[in-house]
C-alpha cells in the first residue's frame, strides 16, 4: 500500500511516498481503509526525530484517521466490514490502510462528512480528557485556551461554551481573534499586540481563570500561574515554548492551584478506549445538534504531505489540516 515514508529525520524534504506492507489485524483490531488523516504538531516532531512512536506502534506518521473498515479481528464486536468510522491512533495514519485496536475506533457523528471526521479524534480526545475528565470544568467557570485558533483550541472553545463556561483565548492575529469570537469565545487576545496575562486579569476582574489549557509550556508557565483563579487548574499539553521554566510555588500555593501535564499518545488502549467512550457519549450528541463542529482549514492530497506540514509549521491555519487519500 502507499504510505508516507520518512527518509531519515529532518525537514519536509525527508517526506516521500513509498510502499509498505498491508496491515493485518490481530484478534482485537480492525483495519481501516483511510479516506483522510489529521496532521498534528506531534507529526512534525516525529518527522524531525524528536517524538518517536511508542513501543509496538507503527513507525509511519499519523495519529488520527477517518475511513471505512475493511477487515475485523476475530474477537472484535460491534464493527463490521463496510462501516464508516474515525479513529485515534498511536501511529500509522499517513497510509492507505491502518490497523487499530477496536476500542480506539468511533462512529462518524451524525451530520459530519467522512473527510471532516478525520479532524475530530485527536482534538476531541485531548480536550475532553484534559478539560473535563481531568480538570473538571464546570458551568459558570472561566476557561483560558492558549492557541485558540488551532485544532485543539477551536474544539476547546466550542466545548467550553457548550458546557456553560466563559471562554478566553490567545491567538496570533486579528483574523484569528475574529474567528474565535464568532466561535463563541468571550474574549480573544492577540498575544503579539497585548500582554495576555494583563488582559486576562482585567477581563476577569483579577479573579483569574479556573482552567487553563496550555500548549506553550515553559514560556507561559509564570504568567499561567499568575493567571489562575483560586483552586485553578493549569493543564499543560504542549511544549512549544520550551520544557523548563521557573515555578513560583508561593503563588501557586496561595491560589490553591494545581498543575498537570498530560499526553495522549502514550496512554494504554484501555485508557484511550475509556476516553473515546465518553467522547461518543457526551460530545457526539453536541456535534449532531450542531453545537460543536470540526473546523477544517485545508485538505491536501497524500502526495502533498510536505505542503501540509509546511502549512502547520507556519501557524497561519485556523482549525485542522488534513491529508486525503
Amino acid at each position: 500500500m502507499r504510505a508516507v515514508v520518512c527518509e531519515g529525520a529532518g525537514g519536509v524534504e525527508v517526506l516521500t511516498i513509498g510502499e509498505i506492507p498491508d496491515p493485518t489485524p490481530a484478534v482485537d483490531e480492525v483495519v481501516i481503509d483511510v479516506v483522510a488523516a489529521g496532521v498534528n504538531r506531534a507529526d512534525l516532531l516525529q518527522r524531525q526525530g524528536n517524538y518517536p512512536p511508542p513501543p509496538g506502534a507503527p513507525g509511519t506518521i499519523g495519529l488520527e484517521v477517518s475511513g471505512t473498515i475493511s477487515a475485523v479481528g476475530a474477537e472484535v464486536e460491534g464493527w463490521s466490514v463496510g462501516d464508516e468510522c474515525c479513529a485515534l491512533l498511536a501511529g500509522g495514519g499517513y497510509a492507505e490502510k491502518v490497523v487499530v485496536p477496536a476500542p480506539q475506533v468511533m462512529p462518524v457523528p451524525d451530520g459530519v462528512d467522512l473527510i471532516s471526521a478525520a479532524a475530530l479524534p485527536e482534538v476531541v480526545a485531548t480536550v475532553w480528557s484534559n478539560i473535563f475528565m481531568g480538570a473538571h470544568l464546570k458551568a459558570g467557570e472561566t476557561l483560558l485556551v492558549h492557541g485558540g485558533a488551532s485544532g485543539i483550541g477551536t474544539m476547546a472553545i466550542q466545548l467550553g461554551v457548550a458546557h456553560g463556561a466563559r471562554v478566553l483565548c490567545t491567538v496570533g492575529s486579528t483574523d484569528k481573534m475574529d474567528f474565535c469570537t464568532r466561535l463563541g469565545a468571550d474574549v480573544a487576545i492577540n498575544y503579539k499586540e497585548a500582554e495576555w496575562a494583563s488582559v486576562v486579569s482585567e477581563a476577569t476582574n483579577k479573579a483569574g481563570a479556573d482552567v487553563i489549557l496550555d500548549i506553550m509550556g515553559a514560556k507561559y508557565l509564570q504568567d499561567n500561574v499568575k493567571s489562575l483563579a483560586y483552586d485553578g487548574r493549569l493543564v499543560v499539553i504542549g511544549m512549544q515554548g520550551g520544557t523548563r521554566g521557573e515555578l513560583d510555588l508561593g503563588r501557586l500555593m496561595s491560589r490553591r492551584g494545581s498543575i498537570t501535564g498530560a499526553g495522549l499518545r502514550v496512554r494504554s488502549v484501555e485508557d484511550k478506549g475509556r476516553i473515546l467512550a465518553e467522547v461518543v457519549g457526551h460530545v457526539w450528541p453536541l456535534v449532531a445538534a450542531k453545537k460543536v463542529r470540526p473546523i477544517v482549514h485545508r485538505t491536501f492530497p497524500l502526495a502533498a504531505v510536505a505542503q501540509a506540514h509546511e502549512a502547520l509549521e507556519q501557524s497561519t491555519q485556523i482549525g485542522k489540516v488534513l491529508l486525503t487519500l
